[in-house]
């Protein structure tokens, strides 16, 4: 038996995560506060979840109706609001079909899965291997840290799942090696947001998109950080000419309430039979519930052409930052999906920004990350650069 004496110090928490010194417990719009009555300006947005800000009124208002009817029902039955949210992903995509899960690292489960068999199943005896690219994140599931192609990421894990190799991102030169092999799929972030806020150079993906068309190699889109948005379309395959197999999104698709999903063309998914995939939570009411809100109130209003005008103004501010202090060295991303690449350690602007009411993230060692939400006001990003200046003036000043 532990003596809870000599423990009663430790969380029961198991220790996977640095926490920040700050406890929230409240949100909405653009702000959250903590258990002092403290108020933050939330440019984290959950990290590219709380698409439409904290608490969201048209999500909730379906929430609460879909509280006072049915939590949950296995997938055994016919789920109407799956069906509403299937349409209206489907109706807004290249997609023909689509799977509902619970995380962004199921999705990208759901995607490797649905690849290999079709390999397996479809067109029989290819190859079941999936090429992903350097410095990718995809999950942290067995196989989809696997996929990551990031040591920090796989440390400690092995042996690592079979079937995955890497390529070097944005380089042509490359994609040869995809001629040769002829993988089952290619797995892909078009702006790689967790490996530094990286957009995919557009002639690059193209080509790509066209490798894979002339060798019968599914193209697989991780939408999870970029789509519901995010980048100025619904999804930012839209921005790049190119119409990918298979899609997958979680994050910004329910608002904060916990979903994933994988788009897939009729072709792509015919890899999935009744009992070749599941899950229990998946798609349940109140999860498809958010995010029928959530999708509908991106397309039907104003949101899009909101992400564009802000990005925009947005990005004029930063450039301004930037040219004042010279420890930021770039920025760069996509849409509402920015990144400053500073010379310091990221962390350190982050914890100064903690102090100014500020909430920001990292994106690597050296990557300041960057994600309102997307009905972000100019006034919000003005206070938003006076907090982030005032936390690198405190940097320069060395307090």
């Amino acid at each position: 038996m532990v003596n809870s004496t000599s423990v009663s110090s430790i969380s029961p928490l198991m220790a996977t995560y640095s926490r920040f010194p700050v406890t929230l417990v409240r949100g909405k719009g653009s702000y959250v506060w903590d258990d002092q009555g403290n108020k933050y300006l939330d440019f984290t947005a959950g990290i590219a979840t709380c698409n439409l800000g904290h608490v969201p009124d048209v999500v909730k208002e379906k929430l609460e109706e879909q509280l006072q009817n049915l939590w949950h029902c296995t997938n055994l039955y016919h789920i109407p609001n799956q069906e509403k949210l299937a349409e209206l992903l489907t109706a807004n995509s290249c997609g023909d079909q689509v799977f509902f899960c619970n995380s962004g690292a199921e999705a990208n489960e759901a995607a490797i899965k649905l690849a290999r068999r079709y390999a397996n199943k479809v067109k029989v005896n290819a190859s079941s291997e999936v090429v992903t690219f350097q410095h990718s994140f995809h999950g942290r599931t067995l196989a989809t840290l696997t996929a990551t192609a990031q040591e920090k990421i796989q440390s400690g894990f092995a042996p690592l799942m079979p079937g995955f190799s890497y390529l070097p991102f944005n380089d042509f030169e490359a994609l040869d090696v995809l001629k040769t092999k002829k993988p089952a799929a290619v797995l892909l972030e078009l702006v790689q947001g967790e490996g530094g806020v990286i957009p995919a150079n557009q002639e690059w993906v193209q080509q790509l998109a066209k490798v894979c068309k002339e060798n019968g190699i599914l193209l697989m889109i991780d939408e999870i950080q970029t789509g519901m948005g995010r980048t100025g379309t619904l999804f930012a395959y839209q921005q790049y000419g190119i119409e990918p197999d298979v899609i997958s999104l979680a994050k910004g698709l329910g608002s904060g309430f916990p979903i994933g999903a994988i788009i897939a063309k009729a072709e792509a998914a015919k890899g999935f039979e009744p009992g070749s995939h599941g899950t229990t939570f998946g798609g349940n009411p109140l999860a498809t519930a958010a995010g029928t809100a959530t999708v509908s109130h991106i397309v039907e209003s104003d949101v899009l052409q909101n992400v564009n005008e802000m990005a925009a103004y947005l990005d004029k501010q930063l450039e301004s930052l930037k040219n004042k202090f010279s420890i930021i060295k770039d920025v760069r991303g996509k849409g509402l999906l920015k990144g400053l690449v500073v010379e310091i350690n990221a962390l350190e602007i982050v914890l100064k920004a903690i102090a100014n009411h500020l909430l920001i993230l990292t994106a690597g060692q050296n990557i300041v990350r960057i994600l309102p939400p997307l009905n972000v006001t100019k006034e919000e990003i003005n206070e938003f650069i006076d907090k982030l200046e005032k936390a690198f003036q405190s940097i320069e000043k060395g307090v």
